[in-house]
């Protein structure tokens, strides 16, 4: 915090976590009930406790369902994984969609596609290697002289990377016309028509995450103050870099299987967990499991009213959340304090 800037006012985490819950329910309730089709809410309503017709019980429990699920699930990975990738390298801006893990989480499903994979256990995989790949060059990046300490620099870093496996990945398109309309669709981020099969085949990543997540968590929040001081009190900042990277990796990787590529998610999750309860990475992620869900079902919401009865794909409208959420961090004075 600079100088003359008065205090930030933050929430007790046991009084924030609850009331953001409540909003994750009420927004799950909007996502089951309101739709580009003509069911009505009432009905939709009667159909979650199977009371309607036919039809919409297959339309809220077959289609809208899921992408609830699906929609809950990959907003509570993006958020988790911007706010551990920001405390890795101190810096706001770092987003898994801006500095290319997301891109080589892409580009990793399109290689798999284009070779004719099919099973989505092996898309997940695939996909958590090229997001391991993508950590490790932003990392890598960020130990460069000038750019780690100057978060701008970093994202224009993250940009070219991403505009190079993004360009790859559209010149790997020009040669499978076969997989082309397949992976443009996929590339777009939607979380429409995915199934419950699919959430299933992520438990085993988010378990993992979740097991590594507890064991850096305390190392973590000590990294935030500085490498001397992490090691002051007997951590090792090279061994939680490394998981935390790990982490990232099964996080980004698994919600860009199952949902494309969405970005500015890692960082307006963060972003608002910090302004409601402080800087600590133990409440930034307690606070991401329900905010990321919020921004990423409200969103797939609107996709369906927008422009219904078609829809909106669901990349498009977490960027235009974002976009503005990203002009607000770099015009900060706080931006170097992270």
């Amino acid at each position: 915090m600079t100088s003359g800037q008065a205090p930030r006012h933050h929430w007790p985490l046991r009084q924030v976590f609850p009331a953001t819950a409540l909003v994750l329910l009420l927004v799950c309730l909007a996502s089951l009930m309101l739709g580009a089709g003509d069911l009505s809410p009432q009905a939709a309503l009667q159909a979650l406790f199977g009371q309607s017709s036919d039809e919409a019980n297959f339309i809220v429990r077959e289609l809208r369902l899921p992408r609830t699920l699906i929609g809950f699930l990959v907003g509570a990975m993006l958020g988790c994984a911007g706010a551990l990738m920001q405390t890795l390298a101190r810096n706001p801006l770092a987003e898994p969609g801006l500095l290319g893990v997301s891109a080589g989480s892409s580009f990793a499903v399109t290689l798999a596609l284009m070779l004719g994979a099919s099973a989505a256990t092996l898309t997940v995989h695939v996909a958590q290697l090229g997001a391991l790949a993508g950590c490790l060059l932003v990392l890598s990046a960020a130990r460069i002289q000038g750019v780690g300490n100057d978060p701008v620099r970093l994202v224009l870093a993250g940009a070219t990377l991403t505009g190079l496996l993004l360009s790859l990945i559209w010149l790997l398109l020009m040669f499978d016309q076969r997989s082309a309309d397949e992976i443009r669709f996929w590339i777009t981020g939607s979380v429409a028509g995915r199934s419950l099969d699919m959430a299933l085949q992520l438990m085993p990543s988010l378990g993992l995450a979740f097991i590594l997540t507890l064991i850096i968590i305390r190392p973590l929040a000590s990294l935030a103050l500085g490498e001397r001081a992490a090691q002051g009190l007997g951590h090792h900042p090279g061994r939680i870099r490394f998981i935390a990277v790990v982490i990232v990796a099964l996080l980004v990787g698994s919600a860009t299987a199952v949902a494309g590529p969405i970005i500015f998610v890692g960082l307006v999750v963060p972003f608002i967990a910090r302004a409601l309860a402080g800087p600590d990475i133990r409440r930034t992620l307690w606070l991401c499991l329900t905010l990321g869900p919020i921004i990423v079902i409200s969103a797939d919401t609107l996709s369906r009213l927008l422009v219904a009865p078609a829809e909106l794909p669901l990349g498009v409208l977490t960027a235009l959340i974002g976009a503005p959420v990203l002009l607000m961090v770099v015009r900060s004075r706080r931006l170097p304090t992270l």
